[in-house]
């Protein structure tokens, strides 16, 4: 399997969906990637709608409401936006753009038709989330739909994770059985036609552990059988090694030898080289050279998986005091554009 070039992954692309299994830095992935975009010139919405305020915390400003908000000016002349979508306040803005309720909707949201709508009903609750980022994908300076210019040039979707990704995308099929005619059919259908149009890709993110390279894998195919293109696979944390490779091969064919070149080391230095020092760094290299061969074929089966990858490094202080401009900075010293 030939894997595609960044540059065509890429091509055309202006919604990126952003998942990733739990705990693998989905939201700091999203937002460096938006941050990115948004360096090299370009107008990006970065939109959440999982109700957890990531962005929020990731940019260190107050919690987001439903109203977008510009998290960063580039001096590139690019700008950043924030935006977490809520579901029941998208379904209100819904009920008033096709039915004109006005003060009905507020009855309707006492009388409990809202949290109908948007719990008891899922398929529905992913229809109002998804119709926010269509809308802003397709908004334009225009009148109506489709006149004039578009008014981001990318927006960045901080996603579900890939165990409930597809279904997530799939809305059509998710309200098949609650409105097969009608509006909310017809906004799905839309949607779906968006998010499955070449301008919109998935990025899933993984790290080089089995449980998150596994399910990574299993989002690939779940995501391009339901007819979903998926961009890159990103992997973050990448730690490189500390003990170089040729040294850790001998520790591991000849003990002996290293423990008296260890034991040499640390006289030389002023450390007391006991037998129990020497004997737990060696097992700490040991374990160390273990972890670098299990993600070297971690990294393989990614690989395998035909897609562009992209690395992203460990910070030693995480995101905070500037990592998410060296996280965006690795991602355009990559291609990503």
């Amino acid at each position: 399997m030939s894997t595609p070039s960044l540059a065509r992954a890429l091509d055309g692309v202006r919604l990126h969906i952003v998942t990733g299994k739990g705990g693998v830095g989905k939201t700091t992935v999203a937002a460096s990637l938006a941050l990115s975009l948004a360096s090299q010139g370009k107008r990006v919405l970065l939109v959440e709608v999982e109700g957890r305020q990531g962005i929020s915390q990731t940019f260190d400003v107050p919690p987001l409401g439903t109203d977008e908000v510009r998290l960063v000016t580039h001096a590139g002349g690019g700008e950043l936006w924030g935006l977490s979508v809520d579901a029941k306040a998208a379904l209100m803005e819904y009920l008033q753009m096709f039915y004109k309720l006005g003060r009905a909707g507020g009855a309707l949201e006492k009388m409990g038709v809202v949290d109908f709508a948007t719990t008891i009903a899922p398929g529905v609750r992913d229809v109002l989330l998804t119709g926010k980022v269509y809308e802003a994908v397709g908004r334009t300076t225009g009148n109506r739909r489709g006149q004039g210019a578009k008014v981001w040039d990318a927006v960045v979707l901080d996603a579900p994770p890939t165990g409930r990704i597809t279904r997530f995308l799939d809305v059509t099929a998710q309200v098949a059985d609650l409105a097969r005619i009608g509006p909310i059919h017809s906004q799905a259908e839309s949607i779906t036609r968006m998010l499955r149009h070449r301008e919109s890709v998935v990025h899933i993110v993984t790290l080089l552990e089995e449980m998150p390279v596994q399910e990574s894998v299993d989002a690939v195919a779940e995501l391009s059988a339901a007819g979903f293109g998926v961009g890159t696979v990103i992997v973050n944390l990448v730690r490189e090694p500390i003990v170089d490779e040729a040294l850790l091969e001998v520790a591991a064919a000849e003990p002996d030898r290293v423990a008296e070149q260890v034991r040499s080391d640390l006289v030389s230095v002023g450390v007391k080289a006991s037998k129990a020092t020497v004997t737990g760094l060696l097992s700490q290299a040991h374990d160390h050279a273990e972890r670098v061969a299990l993600e070297r074929d971690l990294a393989a089966e990614v690989e395998a998986q035909g897609l562009p990858t992209l690395r992203l490094p460990a910070l030693p202080t995480g995101v905070e005091d500037g990592g998410i401009t060296v996280l965006a900075d690795a991602l355009t010293a990559q291609g990503v554009r």
